[in-house]
């Protein structure tokens, strides 16, 4: 069954399974459990192998047909890039940048590359997508539930602008010296492309990269037939699923409300937000995925759509060359691009 125009949930959500055979999920399993399964072990079809382990604040998993050598490879890698993008290690590129108070920085090429990446999505998006709200994010806990101070929000406002951006080889300036940079919103897009890289280079003709909500596929699964991407359920933290997304050199990327949230004094808040107020963006979207050939696309387009709203971000999907996708609004509804072809579970 393919869904085409506005399909409710409520007729096939208590039949959706937790897991399709053979798809890779974007679960939010806790660290405790990554820390336990973080051996290589045999895949879900013969002749690959799995690797889990916990990173990027969420669990990711491996799978190829491949050596544990190449897997190894990948999870060093995976250590790298939260070395040099990670915004509250003091020492990563970003920490130093965001310390220099206005000074240019000397970073690893990766890091120059991904942030020359993220400003042609932030002003592509206008400024919906950016990469300094840094100075904002860093004010709210979405762990402790912690809401900042309305002044301090307005401060900080103040210093998002990723016109305030300067790279130049591998140098980067912020000529805010308050601005701070925060590459969480692209980096998982950035790091899944780079290690499907790896695999290709490897002679890996099958496989999976699953970073949270990124996930982006290698060829097709051992049998010949494609892989199958859950979606997750946005009212459901169990990690069960409304659709499937049909994938192969494909990334699917989904970002949802329900990914990091509290509640306080009767008012609920989530992780995404609003360059331009500091506060959680005010939409009539719950979960908003993207399917395109480059993960760092998903990242990059994700959060815009939550600040276009339900017909503006369809509008906007289906305008958009090599790029689908599907949403689900507040009231449960779903609408998917002209030639996504998700399948209800």
């Amino acid at each position: 069954m393919r869904m085409d125009g506005n399909i409710t949930r409520r007729g096939f959500i208590g039949g959706a399974a937790a897991m399709l055979a053979g798809c890779a999920l974007a679960d939010k399993t806790g660290k405790q459990d990554a820390a336990q399964d973080s051996r290589p072990q045999a895949g879900p079809d013969q002749g690959q192998l799995t690797t889990t382990f916990f990173a990027f604040d969420t669990v990711v998993t491996l799978t190829a047909s491949c050596s544990q050598r190449t897997l190894d490879a990948l999870a060093a890698r995976c250590e790298y890039f939260e070395s040099i993008f990670s915004r509250t290690m003091e020492t990563s590129d970003v920490g130093r940048i965001n310390a220099a108070v206005g000074r240019p920085v000397e970073v690893a090429p990766e890091t120059a590359d991904i942030i020359e990446k993220a400003l042609r999505y932030c002003e592509e998006s206008d400024g919906r997508f950016d990469i300094t709200i840094g100075a904002v994010s860093s004010l709210w806990d979405f762990k402790e539930g912690v809401v900042p101070q309305a002044d301090a929000i307005a401060r900080a406002v103040r210093h998002v602008g990723y016109a305030n951006v300067r790279v130049d080889g591998t140098t980067v300036t912020l000529a805010d010296p308050d601005a701070k940079l925060d590459l969480g919103g692209i980096a998982k897009g950035y790091i899944a492309d780079d290690l499907c890289r790896m695999l290709v280079e490897a002679g890996c003709s099958s496989g999976v990269v699953n970073l949270g909500g990124n996930v982006k596929t290698v060829g097709t699964k051992p049998d010949g037939s494609e892989w199958h991407v859950g979606i997750q359920d946005p009212n459901d933290v169990s990690g069960s699923v409304v659709a499937a997304v049909y994938s192969r050199d494909t990334s699917v990327v989904t970002s949802g409300l329900y990914e990091r949230q509290f509640e306080k004094d009767g008012e609920r808040y989530w992780h995404i937000l609003d360059p331009k107020t500091g506060y959680p963006v005010k939409t009539d979207l719950v979960s908003a995925t993207v399917v395109s050939a480059a993960s760092i696309d998903g990242d990059g387009y994700t959060k815009p759509l939550f600040m276009m709203g339900h017909d503006e971000a369809l509008a906007w999907i289906n305008d958009k060359d090599g790029i689908e996708g599907l949403v689900v609004d507040v009231d449960g509804v779903i609408t998917q691009s002209n030639g996504c072809g998700a399948e209800v579970i």
